[in-house]
Order: structure tokens, then C-alpha cells, then sequence
């Protein structure tokens, strides 16, 4: 089961561009830390989300703990602070092992709970779960502890199939007389409402499926294929064969090794960047054609390019 850290911050409209493109520098460091699994992007869709969602998954909890008080992190930080707006809200979630059916709608509400009331507001969580268990249009209902040195909040997460019955919920009488009821126990509360992010979470429910295979092999070949020719031009022929002379077999293993490994760290980087095609959540025909052609397009351009200018 792996753990996810996910934040939500608000970016100042202006400098937008900025913090995508900091974003991406940040994807590119972190990829290189023990224990990182992907990083995700999720830009904002107002009216309903108005924040970036950022998660980034780790193998293990002190994967994610290493990287969140880590000085890399940090550093990282402070170059973005002129284009953020207010606080983050960072959580830390374990995973689900086998995914969850994504809903269209979210709200995460952190909880900061006064020292010795634990376990009342657990006996009071618990009243509210029951309460909004029968609230209309309700998906699902995650609630995570804090994690001891990593997070002091209290963390639930909601998932209903529209914004008007997310948004009835969040505002009705029931609710607001349970929050009144916890207003002793606690020191910080408060919601952000975002998409569907609930799905990241190991989206691989019946509702999902698994990836196709045929597509994983599309993305396989597509990097295989630059990789293996760039190999053999600038280090195979050149260097292990004319300067070592290492026997045929020799190179070529060494040379399957690096391919696996160079393989291996960018698929799941580039299926990331590919998830409209790999698992594409509106029309799947439009969505594969597409990816296809775009797909085979590369296909041919390398060719092309390999073929005149080698």
C-alpha cells in the first residue's frame, strides 16, 4: 500500500505560468527521491476548484515523511512562495489497495483537534459519519488520523456524484448542528472542495479496469525504440565495440540493460502525461484514435529523423 501526499494551494492568477512551470521543475527533482513512485498535476476548474491539487506518491510512509521535512523540499518552497496566495493544506493518505469508483466531486476537511480531546471527537466523528451516510448522492467517506511527527490534522475526505449535493451537505442544518457539537474539541477546521482527485487513488476499480495492455506496449515501444538506436550510435558501436571491444553478446547485454532501466523510469512518467489516452474518462473511441494517431506520428518522425540525420 503506498502513501500519497496531497496539497492544495492557491496561486495568484498573474503568475499562473510560474508555478506550472516551477511545478515541472519540481516533478523532475522529486522523481529522483528514494521511494517515488509518480507525481500528478491537477490546474484548477473553477467555479468548483479554485486551488492546484499536487500529489505526489511514495512507496512507504517514511518515503513520504523523508521528502516532506527534507531540505531539497524546503528549498523548493521558497522559490514558489511569490506565487502563492494564503496556505497550503498538506495531507498525507494511504492509498487504497485496490482503487476506489472515481466521483465527479471532493471536499478534503482538516481538523486540528484541541491536546486530550481525541477521543471524544473520534466518538464525535463517528456520529457524523452516520449523519451523512444517509446525506443524498454520497459516493464515498475516507477519514485518515494524523500521523504522528508527519501530520497533526485530522483528515476526511467526501466524495458525492454532483456539487449541489456535495454543496447540500456541506450546508445543511444536520451538519451545521454537529460542527456546533464539535467546537470544543477542536482548534482548526476548515474545507476545500476540488474534482474528482479522490480517483488518484489507485484508480483501479471494476468502474476503471486495468490499463490495456496493447497501450502500455504503444508507450513501451515509443521509448524503447530512441533509446535502443541512441544507444548503439553514441556508446555501442562506438565506445564498448570499436574502444573495449567487447564480444557481440557482451555489448548487447550491457546495452539491454541500460534500455530496461531508461525504459523503466520514463513510461511512468510519459503514461502520466498520456492518462486522457491510457484511461480516457469521456469518449473512449474519440480518446484512442487520437492517442493513436498521435502515437504512430512519433512512431514515424523518429524514423524519419533517425533515417536522414544518422
Amino acid at each position: 500500500m503506498t502513501v500519497s501526499i496531497v496539497t492544495q494551494t492557491s496561486v495568484r492568477p498573474e503568475r499562473a505560468e510560474d508555478f506550472a512551470r516551477w511545478q515541472g521543475e519540481t516533478s523532475s527533482f522529486v522523481s529522483g527521491f528514494p521511494g517515488f513512485v509518480e507525481q500528478r498535476l491537477m490546474p484548477p476548474n473553477p467555479p468548483l476548484q479554485v486551488d492546484w491539487v499536487i500529489l505526489q506518491r511514495f512507496q512507504t510512509m517514511e518515503d513520504a515523511q523523508r521528502w516532506l521535512v527534507s531540505a531539497e523540499r524546503q528549498k523548493r518552497i521558497e522559490g514558489a512562495a511569490p506565487f502563492l496566495v494564503g496556505r497550503d493544506d498538506v495531507h498525507i493518505v494511504r492509498d487504497d489497495a485496490g482503487g476506489r469508483k472515481p466521483a465527479p466531486v471532493s471536499a478534503v476537511i482538516s481538523t486540528r483537534v484541541k491536546p486530550g480531546m481525541a477521543e471524544a471527537y473520534r466518538a464525535w466523528e463517528r456520529r457524523i459519519a452516520a449523519a451523512q451516510s444517509k446525506a443524498p448522492g454520497l459516493q464515498g467517506y475516507r477519514f485518515e488520523p494524523p500521523v504522528p511527527g508527519v501530520q497533526d490534522d485530522y483528515v476526511a475526505i467526501l466524495r458525492f456524484d454532483t456539487e449541489a449535493n456535495l454543496r447540500a451537505w456541506l450546508d445543511s442544518p444536520a451538519r451545521a448542528a454537529l460542527l456546533a457539537e464539535a467546537e470544543p474539541l477542536t482548534e482548526e477546521f476548515h474545507a476545500r472542495l476540488g474534482t474528482g482527485f479522490e480517483q488518484w487513488f489507485r484508480d483501479e476499480s471494476a468502474g476503471g479496469g486495468p490499463l490495456p495492455v496493447w497501450k502500455m506496449d504503444m508507450v513501451v515501444l515509443l521509448l524503447l525504440y530512441p533509446i535502443v538506436f541512441l544507444w548503439g550510435v553514441y556508446v555501442g558501436t562506438p565506445i564498448l565495440d570499436r574502444v573495449l571491444h567487447l564480444p557481440w553478446a557482451v555489448n548487447l547485454f550491457v546495452g539491454n540493460v541500460f534500455s530496461v532501466l531508461l525504459t523503466g523510469f520514463a513510461v511512468p512518467w510519459v503514461a502520466n502525461r498520456l492518462g486522457w489516452w491510457m484511461n480516457p474518462t469521456g469518449s473512449r473511441l474519440r480518446a484512442n484514435l487520437a492517442g493513436v494517431a498521435l502515437i504512430s506520428a512519433i512512431y514515424a518522425a523518429s524514423i524519419w529523423i533517425f533515417w536522414k540525420f544518422f
